[in-house]
């Protein structure tokens, strides 16, 4: 598939295929605000949409025109990303992700009791630990995910993932958390600090170790953590059926992958990095999307350039203003022998994503540079009018 045909394809079809789309790349290409547009597309096309964001920059929101939602959703104002002649029914609402609030909810549906519930929650160690354990962010992120795709409230929710580095451990975050919930020290200290097994030859052994410690941190600090990591592992079957099922939903038929880069070569390594782990992951992949591709600035000579000013702008005398004319000559060169990169790094993607990628390569789609930054819902709302219709290939 070349990149002219694309998009009719992946944003006709894909947006009803899926139940969520996930954009991921590296940072500073646009990938928040393709998700936010994607999040904007469907709500046109007449979809109940959820743009979940677990970016700690909070730019999903800022792309939306509400600021910082906190961790409560927030509904975007249909008059901000309506089209004429949509199909009725759509809804946008922007959520961010909440670790802590999120990792609440977790103990307070799998603790074995209510008091089980409360020592935990109102263990002075859990604040840290929550925030603190590896792959407790991104897990807790997978968890807020499934708990919105569950409901019936949403017909499409749109995630926008941190940058690649921290996306390849989003993928992995499950079974990072296991591991740490489950790791031997872990094992070791919930089976010794028990206060049903009585003071065996290992407890008194835990309890040398322990009584230096008390002397350095407190004894306070002790008896929080032998009470918390007894509790922690009350939950630790919880946890791991709820990893085994983000893990399946990741790889179901419902999940669909969308990766942004530029054409930087740096950008579009770690792109291909991505590829590859989803691959191995096997996990689907909807989309490659290129943006910021720089148009050509055409032919023009010098003398046809000061000829077409002269035609548009009143009282304007070339004689007078040479240097201005040369520079806009030099500017067009510049951007010509841009466009001419751009199109030749393109080339070369398409050729390493048909060698990592079995069978059918993903749709690449180009996305040109447009004129100013990108802020605000008018901006948003003509990059998801370019999504509709990619640039043209190169």
């Amino acid at each position: 598939m070349t990149p002219a045909d694309a998009g009719p394809k992946i944003w006709g079809s894909a947006l009803r295929r899926r139940r969520v789309l996930v954009c991921a790349g590296p940072g500073g290409v646009g990938k928040t605000t393709t998700a936010a547009a994607l999040a904007v597309l469907g709500a046109r096309a007449g979809l109940r949409v959820a743009a979940l964001t677990v970016d700690p920059a909070r730019r999903l929101a800022d792309s939306l025109g509400i600021g910082d939602p906190g961790g409560e959703p927030r509904e975007v104002d249909r008059a901000l990303w309506s089209a004429p002649d949509q199909p009725p029914g759509g809804r946008l609402t922007v959520m961010m992700m909440d670790t802590k609030r999120t990792f609440d909810e977790v103990v307070e549906r799998h603790a074995s009791s209510p008091e089980a519930r409360d020592r935990i929650l109102n263990n002075k160690l859990y604040r840290h630990v929550s925030a603190h354990l590896a792959g407790a962010h991104e897990y807790m992120a997978m968890e807020k995910l499934l708990s919105i795709k569950q409901a019936a409230e949403f017909d499409l929710i749109v995630l926008d993932t941190p940058p690649t580095r921290d996306a390849l451990d989003f993928l992995s975050a499950p079974e990072r958390l296991v591991g740490a919930l489950d790791s031997s020290m872990m094992s070791w200290l919930g089976h010794a600090l028990h206060p049903a097994r009585g003071f065996g030859l290992l407890a008194r052994g835990v309890s040398r170790v322990l009584g230096v410690m008390g002397r350095i941190t407190g004894q306070e600090l002790l008896e929080q953590l032998a009470g918390f990591v007894v509790d922690l592992n009350d939950l630790f079957g919880g946890f791991r059926q709820r990893a085994t099922a983000v893990a399946r939903a990741f790889r179901s038929p419902e999940f669909g992958f969308v990766l942004v880069s530029s054409t930087r070569s740096a950008a579009i390594d770690e792109s291909l990095k991505l590829v590859r782990q989803l691959g191995i992951e096997g996990m689907s992949l909807d989309a490659f999307i290129v943006n910021r591709i720089p148009a050509p600035a055409g032919t023009a000579s010098v003398a046809q350039i000061a000829d077409a000013l002269a035609a548009h702008v009143a009282g304007w005398k070339p004689e007078r203003w040479p240097r201005l004319v040369e520079k806009i000559g030099r500017v067009t060169v510049e951007q010509n022998l841009a466009a001419a990169r751009a199109a030749a790094t393109v080339r070369d993607l398409e050729a390493r994503l048909e060698i990592l990628v079995s069978g059918a390569a993903p749709p690449l789609v180009l996305l040109p540079e447009l004129a100013a930054d990108v802020q605000g819902m008018d901006a948003l709302k003509q990059i998801a009018q370019v999504l509709q219709a990619p640039a043209p290939a190169l």
